[in-house]
Order: structure tokens, then C-alpha cells, then sequence
């Protein structure tokens, strides 16, 4: 079945030429199916590499995805275009009254800034509230989870002594969790951030399970017990050069990055970069899809936020 997204997005011809099923939104509407919504919230400042990160990972599923994507407020974008935003970007106020199946929410590059003085705080915490009860499972990435756990869980973040970048192995904690079905046992996953949510806080939360960790990276997935919420604090989405890009764009700034760990061949940054993450990465999404949203999310959109089973 195909992703249902925006007429004229242009991740449609990208996912077009990578034989990626895609139906726009005036074709999907002659469908007589029950597609399941999900909202993306791209908090990222490169939104069209965003958009066409998630949807493909998105892609993989016998399931009809009906995608809308999010803004976090109407300030203008730094790297995308404001015609892009106005044509496929909803303000929250457009979206607030209606229920979804899912929720994805992105990270963002304020892994080293206080939570209060991130100037869409506000709206940030009013989209994750509203979540509670309109969302049957929100999938927050990379900084969202530090975001989710300080303002839902009351956890902060611990600032890191240098950035966590690089591909690390992982291992799985609670291997009957359905988010790493298929998984192997241990996997890789690139990382990218200043930011880490204690574990020590995390052991606390009755609700909470850790679902799998990594000896260099610290806790990577854990949720919610009864699905509502999945945190994922690495990147199992990027591209290939993603990792590179950012290296490159700080060598640029002066800032003297250190070379991502176990990434470029030989650890040579003069190299290709090793791509050792995909088959997860898709996994992982394709988990969320199947047992978080589309088997627990209720046949009547009207019920999201009322009715859930637990995982644990």
C-alpha cells in the first residue's frame, strides 16, 4: 500500500525514482479505506531532507499512511523555502481538533539549550499535551525525547562533556518488546547530539521500559508501557551522509569537530562513509507502525486517546 502525502511534495519524485509506492492526496481521496493518519512535527532546520528521511522509512508497510506535516509556529524557516512551508506545512491551530493514529516528532539542533529558553517552548509543550489525548502513539526522536521526558516524566537532561557522534553498537534489553521484532541482537545506530536523558531517572518511572541501550551511547528506545510514547535518542533514519555533512558544516564553523566514530571507512573522513544501520532503522519504524499504531489505534478515529492495552 502506498504513503499518502501532499499533492506536489517534492519528496514524491525522490521517492518515485526509489520505486517507493506514493499517492497524492486528490488520488487517495477515490480510495474507500481506512487510512492511518500520522502527523510529522519536523522541528529540523533542513525540512525537505527531513520530510524525505521519515517517508521512507515510513514506506515499507502493506499499511495505506496517510502523512501531514506539522510546524511548530509561523516564524520563517532559515533553510527552506517560505512557499514550501505555506503549500504543505499545517499551523497547529489547523490541526488541533482532529485524531491521529500516530505522531512523529523530530529533533532539533538545541541539545545544549535550556528547555526555557528554546523560543517554542510553549508551543512545544501545548502540541505534546494535546498529544495525551488526541494521538494513539507518539514516536519522539533524538532531542523530542528530551523534550517529552522533561516536560511529561519531569527528567532533564544531562549536558554531555563533548558531542556523542558517530555509529554505535546497541543491544537489546527486553527482546519481547514489539518495536525490535526481527532485531538482531546487538545492532547499529548513528548518534548525533550534546544531550542525554539519565538512566538513573529513567529506573524510576514505573511506566517506563528500557527496551534497548548501548555501552557508548546510553539508553537508545524505551517507552511508555501501554505504547503511547516511543523514545528513540539516536538516528536511525539518516541517509548515508548525513553524519558527514554535519562533520564538514562544523569543520566550516570552526567549532573542531572530532571525526564521527565507526563511520567513515577506516575512520578516515577522506573515505566513504560504511552504512551499517538501514536494516534496523527500517525495522524500527515499520515496528512503530504495525504494533504501536495501527494494532492498538481504535477503528473509530473518535475513540484515539481513550482506549490502549498495555505492552508491559
Amino acid at each position: 500500500m502506498p504513503l499518502k502525502i501532499p499533492d506536489g511534495l517534492p519528496a514524491s519524485k525522490v521517492l518515485q525514482k526509489e520505486n517507493i509506492f506514493c499517492i497524492d492526496s486528490s488520488a487517495a481521496q477515490q480510495q474507500d479505506i481506512r487510512a492511518i493518519r500520522v502527523l510529522l512535527l519536523n522541528l529540523m532546520p533542513k525540512k525537505i531532507e527531513t520530510e524525505i528521511h521519515i517517508l521512507r522509512m515510513l514506506s515499507n508497510s502493506p499499511l495505506q499512511v496517510d502523512v501531514e506535516l506539522l510546524r511548530i509556529n509561523d516564524r520563517p524557516s532559515k533553510h527552506t523555502p517560505i512557499e514550501h512551508m505555506a503549500n504543505f506545512y499545517k499551523d497547529f491551530s489547523e490541526v488541533k481538533k482532529n485524531k491521529y493514529d500516530g505522531l512523529i516528532i523530530t529533533g532539533a539542533p538545541l541539545g545544549q539549550v535550556d528547555f526555557g529558553d528554546v523560543s517554542f517552548w510553549q508551543d512545544m509543550k501545548e502540541i505534546m499535551d494535546w498529544s495525551v489525548n488526541n494521538v494513539t502513539s507518539v514516536l519522539f526522536l533524538c532531542w523530542a525525547v528530551q523534550a517529552a521526558m522533561y516536560h511529561l516524566y519531569g527528567v532533564n537532561k544531562n549536558i554531555l562533556p563533548k558531542k556523542i557522534s558517530g555509529v554505535y553498537p546497541h543491544r537489546i534489553v527486553n527482546p519481547l518488546s514489539p518495536i525490535v521484532r526481527g532485531f538482531d541482537d546487538v545492532f547499529n545506530a548513528p548518534h548525533s547530539r550534546y544531550a542525554e536523558v539519565p538512566v538513573a531517572e529513567l529506573d524510576k518511572l514505573d511506566e517506563i521500559e528500557m527496551i534497548a541501550d548501548s555501552e557508548f551511547a546510553g539508553p537508545y528506545v524505551w517507552g511508555h508501557k501501554d505504547g503511547r510514547h516511543l523514545f528513540v535518542t539516536g538516528h536511525s533514519e539518516y541517509e548515508p551522509n548525513c553524519l558527514k555533512d554535519e562533520y564538514e558544516r562544523d569543520l566550516e564553523a570552526g567549532v573542531n569537530p572530532e571525526v564521527p566514530e565507526n563511520y567513515f571507512l577506516n575512520d578516515d573522513p577522506d573515505q566513504n562513509p560504511v552504512v551499517t544501520w538501514k536494516s534496523h532503522g527500517n525495522l524500527l519504524f515499520i515496528n512503530w507502525l504495525n504494533y504501536y499504531v495501527y494494532q492498538q489505534t481504535p477503528f473509530n478515529p473518535e475513540d484515539i486517546g481513550k482506549l490502549r492495552r498495555s505492552f508491559g
